[in-house]
């Protein structure tokens, strides 16, 4: 037989030193995390057995059997799925192949007790054996390989394993572990049965364990019953008892079904913490059956907005599970959601091309993109429950129910706002709900919290647009000159500050019937809201202003497409704005940091003919540099920055001097 010693990949080494000497907050999510892989190793040889009927061999029936020995201080792990060969044992166990390893270790090792629920994100549940025991021990066998061709894997957590050929009978894996001292509660049944209800209850393979009877101690004297015993114990009987319900979550009943359940359920799919923000059961009947429990998460994962991570729900078929993240059962912007989606009429060996084609796989999308809409509608509308007094002088009954959701909008929002946003432009068919979801800041309200239709409800009468303002930050939204005139006017204006605002609004130009209008895109036009007094003086400035004009324009010919007289200033000299139909000045700038092309755009430079410093521009002999420095100030007012900025301090400080 071989043996040979093998040092682990470098990021392991760091992780399991985390590992032994960190996570000790919640010890026993050690036994979820094996549980959970023996589980997945069932659910593998059960997808691999569709195609290959002999990898059973002489055991179909799948399960997971947890057993201890007090004497050896061992706690042992075993299923009889697909299993590892020698190969797989070494690559799996000896290296994480996650992109995101190192971001894990900084995480664990700022605020290592806290973040201990983040072990099964990386798939890196195994080492969390190590939370407990100072030595594991695997012993496996791939399905389909010889007897002979078992492997055991022994490690103490540092920085080597050691690998060695063995005779395995039995095909799949059993996980030693060799408990520390702290860790030998988990040497007795009724705690081990106590983890397993409440993590791993929802597994539809049976957990077995061996039954155990109370037996009287001997007695002192056996000449004398009533000279008194030695103590009893609980005894092992020889039998094995299923100890887990054995039945898929999602197809019991949901009246059988607890909230706390719901949750645990939740958690172990998505190795999450917290308890999601709501949840929906449902058992779908039409031209596709299917089953599907999808969870909205209460925090966003720290991946969210990595474009390459594979996102999606479990998709299982008649109950063989199939596969992890199946994309193509949810859009990209619901790429939060998590879930099972268990069909009935999807083909068992479906794979992930497959699922592009079929029309059962389209309908199931569309069904579950309802069903997540319907359930951010439902917090939506208990978002903001008033109890005041109605017409009739009723108040408001408010269920304990609808009392739970209040402010799970809000909190959903600030995660996962941004993500929705990108529905607008991914999913036309539902573009008109998800514009209904959506929440700004406002000139009236700082919090997220304005949503269209609050806008449209308080809109001044004559108004014919919703106006709104993108920017990098609140502050830079709320103190941009092109908001002077609705400031003055009392004209409410949102306020767009995610970085996909200007994207997503490039796909939504109405709300019910009401045009969308940007107050840095085009000329400003308040229609109704500006009376002919002001409108004549407008035009008697501009009409003054021409000469001036004409010198600006020549001016700044290179860095300015047109140069005009503008109402939407009050006290700033000047802004920068874009033609109704050019790309912003802020999605230029992203576009650029982000390393991508954007199309070069001169923007329009507007000023305010009644300001001091653009008065002061007419007859100067700085003309020149003034007029340089007022574009400058515009760009910087506005987030950008000057072209060269050392020839704008120069001209600052010659006007200075």
């Amino acid at each position: 037989m071989s043996k040979q010693t093998l040092s682990f990949q470098a990021e392991v080494a760091q992780l399991l030193h985390l590992v032994t000497h960190s996570l000790y907050s919640n010890q026993e999510i050690f036994l979820r995390e094996l549980i959970s892989n023996a589980s997945d190793a069932c659910d593998k040889l059960r997808f691999e057995g569709l195609n290959n009927a002999a990898l059973f061999e002489d055991a179909p029936n799948l399960e997971v059997r947890v057993s201890f020995d007090k004497a050896a201080k061992t706690l042992t792990i075993t299923d009889n799925g697909i299993g590892m060969s020698q190969q797989e044992a070494i690559d799996h166990l000896g290296t994480i192949a996650k992109s995101g390893t190192k971001d894990f270790m900084g995480r664990l090792s700022g605020d290592q007790k806290a973040d201990a629920q983040l072990i099964g994100q990386f798939g890196v549940g195994f080492y969390s054996g190590f939370i407990v025991a100072d030595k594991i021990t695997v012993e496996s066998r791939r399905a389909g390989l010889k007897p002979e061709e078992g492997v055991r894997w022994t490690s103490g957590g540092t920085g080597d394993f050691e690998v060695e050929t063995i005779t395995r009978a039995q095909r799949g894996t059993s996980i030693i572990l060799h408990l520390r001292e702290d860790a030998e509660e988990y040497l007795n049944a009724w705690k081990l049965k106590q983890v397993i209800a409440k993590y791993s209850d929802h597994i539809s393979l049976p957990i077995l364990m061996e039954k155990e009877e109370w037996k009287d101690g001997e007695l002192i004297n056996p000449n004398d019953e009533n000279g008194g015993r030695q103590p009893g114990g609980m005894v092992k009987t020889g039998e094995w008892e299923t100890v887990n319900k054995a039945s898929a979550l999602w197809t019991r009943p949901k009246k059988d079904i607890t909230d706390e359940q719901y949750a645990e359920f939740y958690k172990t799919i998505s190795h999450d913490h917290e308890a999601p923000l709501t949840w929906a059961h449902n058992r779908v009947e039409g031209n596709t059956e299917y089953t599907q429990l999808l969870y909205i998460p209460a925090k966003a994962p720290f991946d969210l907005w990595n474009r390459d991570k594979k996102a999606g729900v479990k998709l299982y078929v008649k109950r063989v599970f199939i596969m992890d993240d199946a994309e193509a059962l949810m859009p990209t912007y619901l790429r939060f959601v998590k879930g099972v989606i268990d069909s009935a009429d999807l083909p068992l060996n479906v794979s992930r091309e497959l699922l592009q084609e079929s029309r059962d796989v389209r309908s199931i999308r569309e069904g579950s993109t309802k069903r997540v809409l319907s359930m951010l509608e439902d917090l939506a509308k208990h978002d903001k429950h008033t109890t005041g007094e109605g017409t009739d002088g009723v108040t408001d009954v408010v269920s304990e129910e609808d009392k739970a959701k209040e402010g799970k909008y809000t909190k959903f929002y600030a995660e996962f706002g941004a993500v929705l946003k990108e529905g607008l432009g991914e999913d036309f068919a539902n573009r008109e709900r998800l514009a209904k979801l959506l929440r700004f800041a406002s000139t009236t309200s700082d919090t997220v919290s304005v949503s269209f239709a609050d806008y449209k409800a308080r809109m001044k009468e004559g108004q014919e647009a919703i106006y709104y303002i993108t920017a990098d930050t609140l502050a830079a939204a709320k103190n941009s000159p092109q908001l002077e005139v609705f400031k003055k006017k009392g004209i409410e204006v949102l306020l767009m500050t995610d970085r996909v605002d200007e994207w997503a609004l490039n796909y939504l130009h109405e709300f019910d019937g009401t045009p969308l209008q940007s107050v840095a895109k085009g000329a400003v036009d308040l229609g109704k809201l500006q009376d002919e007094a002001e409108k004549k003086a407008a035009e008697e400035a501009a009409e003054a202003f021409k000469p001036v004009l004409a010198k600006l324009k020549e001016a700044l010919k290179d860095k300015a497409e047109d140069v005009r007289v503008t109402t939407r200033l009050v006290d700033s000299p000047a802004c920068l704005v874009v033609q109704d139909d050019g790309m912003s000045t802020q999605l230029a700038r992203m576009l650029k940091q982000a390393g991508q092309q954007a199309p070069e755009t001169k923007p329009v430079l507007e000023v305010n003919a009644e300001h001091p410093l653009v008065k002061k521009l007419d007859g100067s002999v700085h003309f020149h540099d003034l007029a340089h420095i007022l574009f400058d100030q515009a760009l910087l007012a506005e987030g950008g920055l000057p072209e060269d900025p050392a020839a704008y301090v120069k001209r600052v400080n010659a006007l200075l001097a």
